[in-house]
């Protein structure tokens, strides 16, 4: 029993999701941005060896930065490269998207998280999301609230 991958947009291949951060926060919105990579990144990226668990947005000076984005380096492409897997990578956005997340980072309770990277024909895309913390109450219930999705969707397998 394998877990179902979410089926991506047409001329989109999903590269790394993050699963947590569906979890732990209330999305209540979401932006594609661009990514400004290193080319060995891109190769790792190809490869699959990104990771987005723990990754957030944060401001410098007015510009968007992606922290926590992990990319392990291909061993035969890092030879002669000064690699960082968690180095921060910056956002490619334009004006009112940037001043629109800014405003809903400054906001108590609201923080700008990675939700998925992915690519959208030849470049890296990566989906952030506006989110709110769930608290842990909200977390069971809609653990709960799955829980009762699949078992409805089996009794009705059953019965049909």
């Amino acid at each position: 029993m394998g877990k179902a991958k979410k089926k991506a947009k047409p001329g989109t291949s999903v590269i790394a999701q993050n699963r947590k951060a569906r979890h732990d926060f209330h999305i209540s919105e979401r932006i594609e941005a661009g990514v400004m990579f290193a080319g060995w990144e891109v190769k790792a990226c190809r490869a699959g060896r990104a990771q987005l668990t723990d990754s957030y947005v944060v401001f410098e000076r007015g510009e968007p930065w992606l922290l926590n984005c992990q990319i392990q380096p291909l061993p035969e492409a890092s030879t002669h490269f000064v690699t960082e897997p968690l180095r921060k990578r910056k956002l490619l956005l334009n004006h009112r998207e940037i001043s629109k997340i800014q405003e809903a980072a400054d906001q108590k309770g609201y923080t700008i998280v990675a939700l998925s990277l992915y690519w959208k024909q030849h470049l890296i895309k990566c989906e952030v999301g506006i989110a709110k913390g769930k608290q842990q109450h909200d977390k069971r219930q809609d653990d709960k609230d799955r829980d009762w999705s699949r078992q409805k969707e089996r009794l009705l397998k059953h019965t049909s």
